[in-house]
């Protein structure tokens, strides 16, 4: 495989001939650590994901300076080598560590993760990582899964995708510039051809950053690991490989314009963090750091960081950059697995200790060796022929994995009747309970399918046609009438924390012979608000979204007169904003109830369900995973656990008996604490919600208010 262009003069002045820049490698040093720590002490240093922005800088300067060099010397590039050379510098180690990773995901984690990580390991494999987790992000209960052994990969497909794409592109401007009209002179072609080759860097550059922008504000979640988005900074390290060494810098002003370089990129770590619109003009602070540096590099072996950067252990922590990526993260995922609990400072520095190790001997025996192997050094095809095996190998793995899997699934799911004994699961914290250990050992920690609390029977059919955007299906209509001439008709609506829910209020239909109507956005409340975003603000196009599902939503159900709505929603977590400076709790309140009121004067009753107290906002996701035995260790502060909710506030000033909120923080709490085991059951399936177990168990609280209101005359 291979593609030049070649004419009989020079077409370019080139980058001067490259030598090794102690600079460049300190910066992959930095850049490391900086993501490392990051992940590691991320409350320390939040910023230190602003490592990968530096590195694909770096790559974007040295890929260009190399592919350019190489128009120089012969008129073109040879495609086939050039990605054959990095087959053999990347993809050994990457494959290694993706196997290893597979396999320390199955050895140590619960196997209700396996699925999700096998499917990350393949795009992994394939260097889409990236476009499944901005696929993934679409879903904003996404984020409640559990990071896979693999999420840091997105990254490197990010940079793979960049080297299939730009020499593609330079070698279109390098045809542009042949059958363009003009002198044939030396001084003619190479005119013609610079001008081509800035175009693409500048058109690239442009175009990418107006998208990054635009993106993150639109829609961030997914604009952070989007290829278009990060294309610019590729291109900043273009440009500087073009132009870079005819920039006039004294000695200087090149010690001052590096170290400032380095000081933007420690002061984007230091002060962003996961609240940070993130690529977009914010990018500009790391980006312009690292150009910096570079830059003042380009006219001078040395500087006056050179007395930190040129030591040794910065050199060799650049060196090991690449494979200390691949390992560190693998290491973060399953180190509690290993230790029995959240990770500890020492924990910490021994994943590190580790993480060091392993990239060194990878460095040494795999990246090193890899690149010299006489089989295929000399050979594009048969780097090609070992990449695709390689990917057969991991494919099959993954296929392995994913059928182990589904056969450990098959037999999970819901029980059909669920009813609690004496002291089991919220039963222990019932009025009047006398039980010795509500709080004692969980009989069983790992959340399977059948804890899932989105399961949805088969009463629910296929999404409905209504309340229906774009890609976004919202509505099920459930209907456990069996015919009967005249059912209640019930609407449970809201966000995640509504659909948490939904398996005790199908237990009561199901007895009672209910038509549910079903209809959740995750994060979006339903409530007359300016919403602007869940936990943090959301792109424009997502937060006009949910806004007008809710108006919707608010329309539909007054439109189709139900006998009641019960609804829930964490809107503790939503944030509004109508301009007031009034307190968030006041703004939802009041939003809240004025669909309450809305409903309740068109003659529909109204129970709304107080949300529990909080998961992960306090304590590890996977506590109880960690501490089956004593799970009492993650009970927290009943204050601290459960704040207070906009859904008891509306209620109370209600004003109205077909208005009701049930609250039910004392079958999860007692008057100090909060639990994450009561009676024997977990009381959470992930970061954020209700195992669907004790929920149900929950039931006839639900089943009671409600017939409540529905017993009162319409």
């Amino acid at each position: 495989m291979s593609a030049s262009l070649r004419t009989a003069d020079t077409l370019i002045a080139a980058p001067k001939a490259r030598v090794f820049r102690t600079d460049i490698q300190a910066l992959r040093a930095v850049a490391i650590g900086l993501v490392v720590l990051n992940h590691l002490w991320p409350v320390r240093l939040p910023g230190g994901y602003v490592g990968v922005d530096v590195f694909f800088v770096i790559s974007g300067f040295l890929i260009t300076g190399h592919l350019v060099g190489e128009m120089r010397r012969t008129g073109g590039v040879r495609l086939g080598a050039f990605y054959a050379r990095r087959i053999r510098r990347l993809l050994p180690a990457a494959l290694l560590v993706l196997a290893v990773s597979l396999v320390l995901m199955v050895v140590l984690l619960p196997y209700p993760r396996w699925e999700r990580g096998a499917w990350e390991v393949a795009a992994s494999a394939g260097y889409v990582e990236n476009w499944f987790l901005a696929s993934m992000s679409v879903n904003y209960s996404a984020l409640n899964d559990a990071a896979s052994v693999v999420q840091h990969y997105w990254s490197l497909s990010v940079e793979e995708q960049f080297y299939i794409v730009w020499p593609l592109l330079l070698l279109a401007a390098l045809a542009v510039a042949r059958r363009t009209g003009g002198p044939t002179t030396r001084r003619g072609v190479r005119a013609r051809t610079t001008t081509a080759l800035v175009a693409v860097v500048a058109v690239v550059g442009v175009l990418s950053f107006a998208a990054s922008v635009i993106y993150t504000i639109v829609a961030p979640p997914q604009a952070y690991f989007a290829t278009f988005t990060r294309g610019w900074e590729f291109a900043v390290g273009g440009a500087i490989a073009l132009f870079g060494s005819r920039v006039p810098l004294g000695r200087t002003a090149a010690d001052i314009v590096s170290l400032l370089g380095f000081a933007l990129i420690v002061f984007a770590a230091l002060v962003y963090d996961h609240t940070t619109a993130f690529p977009g003009y914010t990018a500009l602070v790391p980006v312009l750091g690292t150009a910096a540096v570079i830059l003042a590099g380009e006219g001078f072996a040395s500087l006056w960081h050179a007395k930190v950067t040129a030591l040794r252990p910065v050199q060799w922590l650049g060196g090991v950059s690449y494979s200390l990526y691949l390992w560190h993260w693998p290491l973060i995922v399953v180190a509690p697995f290993v230790i029995g609990g959240e990770a500890t400072t020492l924990s910490k520095l021994m994943v590190l200790a580790i993480a060091l190790v392993l990239a060194a001997l990878t460095k040494r025996f795999v990246e090193d060796a890899g690149q010299s192997w006489g089989y295929w050094r000399g050979s594009s095809r048969r780097a090609f022929g070992l990449m695709i095996t390689g990917m057969i190998v991991i494919t099959a793995l993954v296929a392995g994995v994913l059928a182990t899997y589904s056969a450990r699934v098959a037999a999970d799911g819901p029980p059909d009747d669920l009813v609690a004994s004496t002291c089991e699961g919220p039963s222990a914290l019932a009025p009047g309970a006398d039980c010795a250990d509500p709080f004692g050992a969980a009989d069983y920690s790992v959340m399977t399918k059948k804890n899932e609390y989105f399961y949805t029977p088969g009463e629910c059919g296929e999404f409905l046609s209504l309340l229906t955007y774009g890609d976004l299906k919202t509505t099920h209509e459930c209907d456990f009438s069996r015919g009967a001439e005249d059912p209640t008709r019930v609407w449970l609506i809201g966000d995640s924390h509504a659909q948490q829910w939904q398996g005790a209020v199908f237990d009561i239909a199901e007895k009672n012979g209910w038509i549910v109507d079903t209809s959740y956005y995750g994060g979006c409340p339903v409530a007359d608000v300016e919403f602007i975003g869940f936990r943090s603000a959301w792109g424009a196009a997502d937060v006009e979204r949910c806004r007008e599902w809710s108006r919707d939503l608010a329309e539909t159900v007054t439109e189709d007169d139900p006998d009641l709505v019960i609804t829930a929603m964490a809107s503790r977590l939503q944030l509004v904003d109508d301009g007031t400076d009034r307190p968030q709790i006041d703004q939802m309140s009041h939003g809240l109830l004025d669909y309450w009121k809305r409903w309740n004067d068109a003659g529909i009753k109204v129970l709304a369900l107080a949300d529990p107290p909080f998961n992960a906002e306090v304590r590890s996701p996977d506590c109880v995973l960690h501490n089956a035995d004593e799970p009492q260790s993650c009970a927290r502060p009943r204050t601290e656990a459960h704040p207070a909710d906009p859904m008891v506030v509306a209620g109370a000033s209600a004003g109205s008996e077909s208005i009701s909120v049930l609250d039910l923080t004392d079958r999860f709490c007692d008057a100090t604490s909060c639990y994450a085991v009561v009676g024997g059951i977990p009381v959470y399936y992930d970061a954020d919600h209700l195992n669907l177990e004790y929920a149900r168990l929950l039931g006839p609280d639900i089943e009671a208010a409600a017939e409540a209101l529905l017993t009162q005359s319409r």
